[in-house]
């Protein structure tokens, strides 16, 4: 099933309703990347990419009852300067908790983001704590690729580092709880999957889960087939954890893996006509997840229906899998987030636009 592509509705043209009930765009002063949906309020927030010091986050809010152009806008006033581009957005999983956003670049930032009040006169996003984990030697922190937000543990963020390592900060109190070599070389993406068990992607083109009651070792459950192919990004299935998503530099194949079945993946996915950029699982089922990328297509698939082993699943056909629904932006897209709260609405980053599409 496709999607009719949409006309661009900018955010200075509100009042114009596109044609498409599926897709709506906000259009902002700058190149986007890191984008993040709040777990509570029909909230969006996305990360500038700037070539420079000066770069910025920005709110947006939509109605994902009675979407229009018109609803989805950005929130001057909840917008803020942010140091260097941040690679990854992130607000706090707990619903009930304390409403917080995370921001990696040169450093982890916690963000105080109150989202009941979106008014023109809300009060701005606080700086809450700085989490920098420079060694006293160094004047500069390594940079920060990614994180990820515990949503078992709250109190838990991962980092992923250029310097091969990946951190655990307990941000209830400022602090390092551990910090590991993961990886042999940098550290491009991190994911939780339960409250001690994180899994990385590295350049050295492998994927490692670790457990933190035994930090001394790691399992490799995949490395990419050509040797020293970079791996940029990982997402663990939250719905299964039996099953996670990588993909790898200079590649339009999405990597399906099964943990219980290290080595050799369940499925890849090879419908993109160039790089792949970013994937997502569907936050309430377990089989489908989405890919974007170079070729402006964002592609939802199904997978498979599995078994309780993996010698027992189903396989998958010889001639692969075709998605089910297939969206063209019309340009590259840096960047996909699948709503949690609102898992009808997914959100994608292509130049300085952000699109709200309705699946």
């Amino acid at each position: 099933m496709d999607l009719p592509k949409p006309p661009s509705t900018s955010a200075s043209s509100a009042g114009a309703e596109t044609p498409n009930p599926h897709a709506f765009t906000c259009e902002l002063p700058h190149s986007i990347y890191a984008l993040a949906f709040s777990p509570t309020a029909p909230v969006l927030a996305s990360g500038s990419f700037l070539e420079d010091l000066h770069n910025r986050v920005s709110l947006l809010s939509f109605d994902p009852v009675r979407p229009s152009a018109a609803s989805f806008r950005a929130l001057p006033a909840l917008s803020f300067d942010h140091p260097y581009p941040p690679t990854k957005l992130q607000f706090n999983p707990r619903a009930a908790a304390l409403s917080l956003l995370a921001s990696s670049a040169d450093t982890l930032r916690i963000w105080h983001a109150p989202l009941d009040d979106l008014s023109a006169s809300a009060p701005p996003p606080e700086l809450r704590s700085v989490l920098d984990n420079r060694k006293a030697s160094s004047e500069f922190s390594a940079p920060l690729t990614s994180f990820d937000w515990n949503e078992i543990e709250p109190r838990r963020i991962g980092t992923a580092s250029i310097d091969t390592t990946c951190t655990v900060w307990d941000i209830d109190r400022g602090v390092v709880e551990t910090q590991l070599i993961a990886h042999d070389k940098a550290v491009h993406d991190i994911a939780w999957g339960e409250a001690g068990v994180f899994a990385s992607v590295s350049a050295d083109g492998s994927v490692r889960v670790f457990d933190l009651r035994d930090k001394e070792h790691s399992t490799i459950v995949y490395e990419s087939p050509r040797p020293d192919t970079p791996l940029l990004r990982l997402a663990w299935n939250r719905f299964d954890l039996r099953y996670m998503a990588a993909l790898l530099m200079d590649s339009s194949a999405v990597v399906v893996l099964d943990i219980r079945a290290p080595g050799v993946p369940v499925a890849e996915l090879h419908r993109h006509r160039a790089c792949a950029n970013a994937v997502a699982w569907a936050p309430q089922a377990s089989r489908h997840l989405c890919s974007a990328g170079d070729d402006g297509q964002a592609l939802i698939w199904e997978l498979p229906e599995t078994a309780p082993a993996p010698a027992q699943a189903a396989a998958v056909p010889a001639e692969g899998i075709d998605p089910v629904l297939v969206y063209d932006a019309g340009a590259e897209i840096n960047q996909l987030q699948w709503a949690a709260a609102h898992p009808d609405w997914m959100a994608i980053a292509f130049e300085s636009k952000v699109q709200l599409l309705r699946v």
